[in-house]
Parts: structure tokens; sequence; C-alpha cells
């Protein structure tokens, strides 16, 4: 399409969504990237920096001497910002989650003068040491980045952390300590295999194994010799399943009926349960990072999700976060009270002494349902944490309750304020007298009133999300409204729409079994349609899933027994502990909202999101298969592993392909029946739901099980049986059983036939995130057509900030990159910066061409490149294909244009102002 045809079809487009009064969904991709610091104050306090995530802005306001704000800039910066820091009165630092890059800020020109690109999934940064440094944690890698800040393009030194997705950062006032919150920390819990069906499993089925402490009983009782709830006696008997262990304060592994299992875990029977001997999960918490040597060490215990941290200025380190108890058995022994609210508190110089604290001293966890107005006590979902300059005060933000909980010095309650919805970061200006509080999800700041303990003014700012996003958002964190005490909602499990690394068993030994009838068995396909069963209610336990891409993607859970969404709508009495269902009009609500979440790039693929023919597989081993256990795996290439994983190559007992039952480009099965012929899609259920494929052969207990996606395995890798150190508890399978990728990929049915070979399949495992992958055929039995993916192109994010007339020829490389990629309409691309003191934006619209924010105004590429100088920096970034226009030129999204809206007097950030 020519440029002019181009943005005339795009106009009217925007002009007819506007006119619907609804911005379109394909406009905006919504990640749902956490919060972890996304407010500061400058040193001198005279301005507030904000990260606006949902519109890839820093936003500047102006404080007054009272205290009021007002908003004075606003800066384009990088995909899905979550903090931001100021360096100094006239430089701040934006760490750009989707972006993988931090934008270093000029305060006085308002512009991007450096882009830093980082490791995958940045998350905070501090300034520390002598000479200053800049500490950036980056949570997908485990690792912190350390950089000069007079160098910022320079090698950065790594600082590796042995724990699983580092975030939140905070420095001693010295600046000779940086602590890291390590966010996916576990709760020193994991999985005894129990459940394997097929002959000589690795792991080895140990529960059932005579030596354990219940003489092979599978499952064992979990109250005494009996259980609680009772056994239905009408059920037949339920299926050998794992279980779930905890090692308490006498490092004793043990169950919840105080069944001891350290020798089968970490003595000297440990092979039985597939782990070498003196196997250990340490559950590090905060990493103290030495600023003068970049020596680690850690604080353990606290809590499985570590939130967000603050030093007390008494040096003491607090830590807010949650802890669960997914130990315990059973929905109805887990309702409304599976997890705790806490506060911990760690002097760095004894690390391993920890005071932790209830942050919901009111709530006893006797009943699972609390009167309302008890409920509104509560805080869910912690997300920032400051102390008041005097230490007598701190400042807890409760993103899933909407209010900020006020404690003393020792971390006691003592008020309660309501701020708006989702409140994330928080800050202090210097005298104590007020509070800067973000409101994700109401897209405003509270300003607080410390010492009234009150809101006094609350400011909103511009948020692009569409309407299915502002409505829907509640249903999955609000604790106050979604829970029986208060404290917790889904989002507590499926944290940001994802997970929390643990597995729970939900089953209920009281309730019925359900048949698994009118579901898509097997798919038709032959040798996969038999020995399918009805799903038990005990169940046993299971790792938490993603809601990232399962709206379309139904039946839901493990087991592929929830028909649709509106099937959950009980788990909010029976699990969470409310009172009340969601309305239809709610459960609707909640549905749109959770088809927004989309599978973030994948950090292996290949800037133009092809497989890496090279990927170096640290942390990665030699499975059993292939002894001796426990080595190296080598260079692995995911192009390889494609090709092993699709027809002809039969890796499933040489009957089946991989891509029989995980169709492409998801992994899930398809939504078809094989007649013999072909594929036919099977009709959409009452409520919109699909009905992907069932499978009984996955050779566990679990009988009738969804065929699972794919997408999301590099984010649970962390579990290993073959080391004597493990960062996680549950690795892979429905209930976390199976350690490693290299075990998952050489299970007794799946035929890979060498190291090498287990390899690339790794590579690919780790490289599967849907898009750019061939897809099934309606005519292939061996290779069926599967559902579409939502998730991102790994160009996506992808930064470099030109800052001269004569680029750096590693510079232009990438800008001409950037061009062939957006030429291909894989994705879209903008230019962003100020212009002769304006903010300026580009779109490339195709043939060398970018159409400005102006709307006559078209620029040649190689005449914008032209245009950057200091002051006038331009950043050049790839962006999901079909949002460039909002991203670029039409903030908004009303059809006219920035530039245009700036020159006739109307806001660039009112769709209403035109």
């Amino acid at each position: 399409m020519a440029p002019v045809g181009r943005l005339v079809s795009w106009l009217a487009v925007g002009i007819l969504l506007v006119s619907d009064s609804a911005r379109a969904d394909d406009t905006f991709v919504n990640w749902e990237s956490p919060h972890v610091h996304p407010v500061d104050l400058t040193p001198d306090g005279t301005r507030l920096l904000a990260v606006n995530t949902a519109d890839h802005q820093l936003q500047v306001f102006a404080v007054s001497a009272e205290g009021a704000l007002t908003l004075t800039a606003t800066i384009p910066v990088g995909l899905d910002p979550v903090s931001v820091r100021a360096r100094s009165n006239t430089e701040a630092w934006v760490v750009n989650h989707i972006s993988d890059s931090v934008s270093i800020v000029n305060l006085s020109t308002l512009n991007v003068v450096h882009t830093l690109p980082t490791d995958d999934e940045p998350e905070d940064v501090v300034f520390a040491g002598t000479p200053q440094r800049a500490f950036i944690s980056c949570s997908q890698v485990n690792q912190v980045l350390v950089v000069d800040p007079a160098r910022p393009l320079a090698l950065p030194r790594r600082v590796p952390i042995q724990g699983e997705s580092p975030k939140a950062l905070a420095v001693n006032e010295s600046g000779t300590r940086v602590y890291v919150a390590i966010f996916e920390s576990g709760n020193r819990s994991t999985l005894l295999s129990g459940s394997r069906t097929f002959p000589n499993p690795i792991p080895p089925n140990v529960v059932s194994d005579p030596q354990g402490p219940y003489g092979g009983v599978n499952p064992p009782p979990n109250a005494g010799r009996h259980f609680e709830p009772p056994l239905n006696p009408a059920n037949p008997p339920p299926p050998p399943v794992g279980l779930i262990v905890k090692k308490d304060a006498r490092a004793r592994w043990m169950d919840d009926n105080r069944g001891d299992w350290t020798g089968l875990v970490s003595g000297e029977k440990a092979s039985l349960s597939g782990r070498v001997q003196g196997w250990d999960m340490p559950d590090r918490d905060v990493a103290i990072i030495n600023t003068s040597t970049l020596a680690v060490t850690y604080s353990t215990g606290l809590m499985n999700l570590n939130m967000a941290l603050a030093v007390h200025p008494n040096g003491t380190v607090t830590v807010v976060g949650t802890d669960a108890t997914n130990e315990v058995r059973f929905e109805p022994n887990l309702a409304g009270r599976f997890l705790r609210v806490q506060l911990a508190a760690v002097n760095p110089s004894s690390p391993s002494r920890a005071v932790v604290k209830d942050l919901n001293p009111h709530l006893d966890y006797s009943v699972p349902v609390v009167p309302q107005p008890v409920r509104e006590l509560s805080i869910g979902d912690p997300r920032g944490i400051a102390w008041h300059p005097s230490g007598t005060r701190g400042y807890v933000t409760g993103m899933g309750s909407n209010n900020v909980i006020v404690v003393d010095g020792v971390g006691q309650r003592v008020a309660n304020i309501p701020v708006g919805e989702g409140p994330t970061g928080i800050v202090l200006n210097r005298p104590g007298t007020r509070a800067y509080v973000m409101d994700k999800f109401a897209a405003s700041i509270s300003v607080v009133d410390l010492k009234r303990q009150k809101e006094v003014a609350r400011v909103p700012f511009f948020d692009p999300s569409p309407e299915s996003i502002k409505l829907g958002r509640k249903h999955l964190y609000d604790t106050h409204r979604t829970s029986g005490l208060g404290h917790i909602s889904c989002g507590s499990c499926h944290v940001d729409g994802r997970m929390d690394r643990l597995a729970w068993d939900l089953g209920d030994p009281s309730d019925v079994v359900k048949s698994s009838a009118g579901q898509n068995l097997g798919m038709g396909i032959p040798g996969l349609t038999e020995d399918f069963t009805n799903w038990h209610s005990m169940k046993g336990p299971m790792t938490t899933q993603t809601l990232q891409d399962i709206i379309g993607k139904e039946p839901h859970h493990w087991r592929g027994d929830r028909d649709g969404l509106e099937d959950f709508n009980a788990a909010f009495i029976k699990l969470n502990g409310d009172d009340a269902l969601l309305s239809a009009a709610e459960m609707q609500q909640f549905e749109d909202f959770l088809a927004t979440l989309t599978f973030p790039p994948n950090p292996f693929r290949n800037t133009d999101n092809t497989l890496p023919a090279r990927l170096a597989l640290p942390g990665h081993y030699t499975p059993h298969k292939f002894p001796p256990v426990g080595r190296p795996l080598p260079v692995g290439n995911a192009l390889n592993g494609l090709q092993m994983f699709r027809p002809p190559r039969l890796l499933d007992a040489n009957a089946f392909a991989c891509a029989t039952c995980h169709t492409l480009p998801t992994g899930l099965g398809s939504d078809a029946v094989w007649d013999g012929s072909r594929f036919n899609p099977l009709p959409v259920g009452p409520h919109g739901e699909r009905h992907l494929g069932l499978v009984a052969q996955d050779g566990t207990t679990a009988g009738t099980t969804k065929v699972p996606q794919l997408r999301n395995l590099y984010q649970k890798v962390g579990t290993e049986f073959s080391q004597r150190e493990s960062l996680a508890g549950f690795g892979y399978f429905h209930d976390g059983a199976t350690a490693s990728l290299s075990e998952f990929v050489t299970v007794t049915a799946f035929q890979l036939m060498s190291e090498q070979e287990v390899a690339d399949m790794v590579a690919f495992m780790l490289s599967f995130s849907g898009s750019d992958l061939p897809v099934g055929s309606a005519t292939s039995v061996m290779e069926p057509p599967g559902p579409a993916s939502k998730d991102s192109h790994a160009g996506v994010g992808k930064q470099v900030t030109l800052t001269s007339p004569n680029p750096a020829a590693s510079q232009l490389s990438e800008v001409a990159l950037f061009e062939r990629l957006a030429d291909k309409e894989a994705v879209g691309l903008v230019v962003r910066g100020r212009q002769r003191g304006l903010p300026r934006g580009y779109v490339y619209v195709g043939n060398g061409l970018f159409q400005s924010d102006r709307s006559r105004e078209v620029v040649s590429a190689s005449v914008l490149k032209t245009l950057a100088r200091p002051g006038s920096e331009l950043t050049y970034m790839l962006v999901p294909r079909g949002t460039e226009f909002p991203l670029g030129v039409d903030r908004d999204n009303d059809g006219v244009l920035n530039l245009d809206e700036l020159e006739r007097g109307t806001r660039p950030d009112d769709p209403l102002s035109k």
C-alpha cells in the first residue's frame, strides 16, 4: 500500500472507532507488565516522575510548595516502563520491561538521550557505590547488570543472582550495599512424584514407595489415618498422585500430616525421589550485593513472593509480599486462607535472622468469610513500601486492596488509607508530609497527607487501555471484592496474569466424580481415542497455569475439566471464600479482560523472530537417558528441534509426532476431529467456548488431560534434581514432578537418540513462542491444524537512539534491520524524540518513507536519520503491528495527529479534544 493510502486507511478506521466510543483492541497490546518502582522524586523534591506503562511514557509532574501536582511533560520511552529513578535533578533512568532497555532521560531537554540495552525482562534500577554505578535487575536471566553511568553503552558487568526472578532494588544510606528482592523465591516446598504410569519413571513414584512414611499408601491421608474432609463413599478409589512437601525450620521435609520425607528428598534414599543425595532448595529471598567487590550474600526464609523492599532509616531491610500455604491439601481446607500477606525485617549484619509479621493482624484465619467492613481493613497484593524519614511510620501499598496501610517503626499496623484502584509504587517527600502513590489501574496519582493519614487529591493521567481492560481487571486482582477475608484474589496465584511457580492440591475428597463425556477426546486420531476416564475429585497437585491467551483455548485446567471461564465462577466462593458469585455481566467483563493478555517477545528468538541455530544452554543438564547425568548440555539448534517436533519424525513411541498432539503454533490440541480423511472444526459452545483436544496417554494417572500449550516453558526453568541445589521446587508436567526440560523431552515414550538431539529439542522448547511457526493441515492426521497464538514478535520493543546526524555504523545497521522488518509488515516501526523543542513522532509507512505527526508531512528514511543531534535525539523502536500509529503519531487514537492537535490548540491525549 502506498504511504498516503496506508495513512488514509488508518485514519478512516480511527474515526470509525471513536464514533463507537471505543478504542480498537488491535491497536493496543496488553502484556500486563507489573510495576516495580513506578514513581520517584527528584532529589530537590520539585518534580515527581511517574511511568505511564499503558502509554509507554514517562510523566513529569511539578510539585508545589504545598505538595500539589501539575503535569508538565510526557516523554516517550520504551515499551511497558515499570520503574523510574532520578539519578539527579536533571537525569532520570526508566526501565522498560518489554523493550529490554533503560531509557536515560534528560529532564532539561525532556528527551531520551541514550537507550541502554539490557538482558531479558529488566525490572528496576538503583545507583550506588564509589564511584557510582547503576545496578539493573533482569528477572528472566537472574542477573543484575552493573553499568557506568558515564559510559552507559559500554559493556556492563553481570552479577549472577542465585534465585528466580530478581526484581525490586534498594540501597543502604552509605551506598555500600544493594538489596535485591527475589520475586519468585519459593517457600521451600517441592513435589514428590507419585502419578507416573510408564515403566521405570523418572522421577520415580516415591509417594507409592513402601519406604515412605505411609508404607506406599497413595494418596496418603491428611488427618492422621483419615482424610479431611472425608472421602465420598460413592466415589471409586482415588488415583495415585504426587505429594507436596515443605522444608520446616528443622530442615525436615514434611507433608501436611506430619509425615517426614527427609530421607527420601535429601538423605541417603534421595534417589528414590529422583534426586541426588544432599539435594536442597535454599529459598533465597533477598540478595545483598557488596558494591565494592560485587560479592553476594543472601537472606532466606521470608516468603515465596517478595514484591517490594525498602531500607528503614535504622538500616534494616524491610520486604513485603505474600507467603503461600500450598503444602496444605484440598480446596475446602484452603478456602479463603491459602496465603498470608507479610512484612519481613532483615538485619543485613545477620541476614539469616528475619522477623516476619502478618500485615493483616485483624484476621485469625479460623473462618474463610468475615463481614465486608472487616474485609475492607485487609491489605492484599502488596507492591510498594516506603518509610518516613523519622523511621516511626512505614507505608505499604495494596494493589489488590486499593489502600495504603500504615505501620509503626517495628511493622505493627496502625492505620488504613483508601486510595485509587491498583496502588503500586509509593514515594514520600523529604519532610515526610506527603506521599505520592501510583494508582496503576485507576491511571492516577494519589496525594496523601501523612499527618492526617488521608488522601487529599487524586491526579488522573491519560490511559489508552481499552474498556475491556478497565472494566474486567478488578475481577482478577480486587481482594476486597472477590474474597471472604479481603486479602486474596485470583491474582494471588495467577500473579500478574501469570504463575506463582508453585503447585497446589485443590482436590476435594468429599466431591463427586465428573464425567468427561462431550469433550474432544483424542481428536478422532487413531490410537489417541482410547483409555479416557472420568475426572476424580482427588486430582492431586497441579502447578499454577498462566492466564495468557486462554480465552478461545477452552476447555480449561490441566485436565480440561472446565468447559469455559464460567465454570470457574464457583471458585470465588469455594476457593477465594467469597460469599457471592460474579454476575453474568461481571463474568463477561472478566473474560473480555483475560482475552487481552498476550505473551511477551521470546528472549531466545532472533530479532527477526527466527529460531536460533546456535543457542547456548547454561543451566541445562544431561538427563538420565544419556548418562552421566548432570553434565552441561551442548549448544542447541532450535531449527533441528523443530524438524524433530514435526512429521515425518515420530518421536512418541514411533507412532505420533510431537505436533500430532501439540499442534503448532501454540502446542495446544486441535479444535477439530479427524473423520478418516480430514479434520472437521467443532461448533462453538453456548458461551463461545472452544473444544481443544484432550488425551489420555500422557503417562500419568491424571487420565483425561488437556494437551497443554508450550509457549512459556522457558519461564519454568529452575528446578533441577541432578544438581545438589535447585532454585525452584516445581518443574514440568501437570504436577511439576519432572524437574527439567531435558528430562521432560526424554520421558520413556519420547525417542530422542543422542545428547545433541536433547540439546536441539531443549533449544526449540525454549524458543517456542508461537508466531512464525509452521501450521498443521486439515488433511494431515499426523499434523493437525491448531489454534492461532496471541504472542509477540521477538523484535517488538527493540530500540536504538541516534544522537548525531552521523550515527555509528552499528546503529545504522540496526535501523536498517528495523526498516526491513517493517517492510515485511511483521512489526511496526516508530521514531520519537524532540525537534526544535517540540515532541515529535514518525511512523514508517514503507518504501523508505515515514509519516510524521503532522498529517501533510512525509519524511524519507535517509533524511530522518540526519535530524538527530544532542538535545534532539531520535529513538527508533519496533512495535506490534497495528499499534504503530497510536504509538508514533496519534497518541489518543482519535484520527487527528499529535502535532496537528498541538497546532490547533487541542490535546493529543484526549480523544474528545480534536
